[in-house]
């Protein structure tokens, strides 16, 4: 085997820690960077995972010691994410923008549907036994999403005259939407969550990359032409959508560098 490779290989490294903080237990994912200088933690706000990396030279020990001694920035950091809001009974969510409450119909035929409730309030309900609630919703989701960014993208694409090879919706978190050099369009499903005229924005969007593959003055008077109302949307998704992150998660910023 290489010498380089050897340096890189640690086949009996957990893939978590377990750090203790005030008495709370923290689970730490620990990964090998190869081009890190140094430790570094970070938290992936969207699904609240804790992040370690560790240099090639460095240490589990050494990685378990930096871990704890940021107990308190890592408290801090989970503390000040928006409190997560599980796919359950009883529980407030936003459908396109509107919140629905999550209501649980056990005795009653079907998977999920949308009503109106005696007092005018919008429900979500969910059929069958307990634990296929979030399994059930998350579909659900998954269905309306495609349903509505595939629309808007063919609609807009239409007006642009170009060609969508495909339309796929996915949990991202780093990014709203994507368009491939192939003309595949990618979403994330949470944008079933926010207000249509979010929605439309990033189909807009990403459709009028089928055209400019960049973010040029031309690029923005094409998403301008498509969506006058672009501009109301991203200032939206600024203040609100990192909160679309929180729903669906289980009930449960800068990295600190070593010295």
């Amino acid at each position: 085997m290489p010498l380089h490779a050897l340096l890189y290989r640690r086949p009996s490294e957990p893939q978590a820690i377990e750090i203790v903080f005030d008495q709370s237990i923290y689970l730490v994912r620990v990964r090998r960077h190869r081009q890190a200088r140094r430790y570094t933690l970070r938290i992936q706000a969207a699904t609240r995972d804790v992040v370690l990396t560790i240099p090639p030279r460095g240490t589990l020990k050494e990685a378990r010691d930096f871990a704890q001694k940021h107990g308190g920035w890592i408290a801090a950091r989970l503390g000040r994410l928006p409190e997560a809001a599980p796919f359950a009974h009883g529980v407030v969510m936003p459908l396109r923008g509107v919140p629905h409450h999550i209501v649980h119909r056990r005795g009653v035929r079907g998977t999920v549907w949308t009503e109106t409730g005696f007092c005018g309030e919008q429900l979500l309900c969910v059929a069958g036994h307990a634990v296929h609630i979030r399994r059930r919703i998350g579909d659900f989701l998954r269905r309306e999403a495609k349903h509505d960014l595939e629309t808007a993208s063919r609609r807009f694409a239409a007006d642009l005259g170009v060609a969508i090879r495909r339309v796929v919706v996915r949990d991202q978190s780093s990014r709203w939407g994507s368009c491939s050099t192939t003309g595949v369009l990618s979403y994330s499903w949470r944008l079933i969550l926010a207000p249509g005229f979010v929605l439309d924005y990033l189909a807009a969007h990403e459709v009028a990359h089928l055209v400019e593959m960049n973010h040029s003055p031309t690029f923005w008077r094409i998403v301008r032409r498509l969506c006058p109302d672009h501009e109301r949307a991203k200032a939206w998704l600024d203040v609100h959508g990192s909160d679309l992150h929180r729903y669906g998660l289980p009930d449960a910023g800068g990295d600190p560098g070593a010295g």
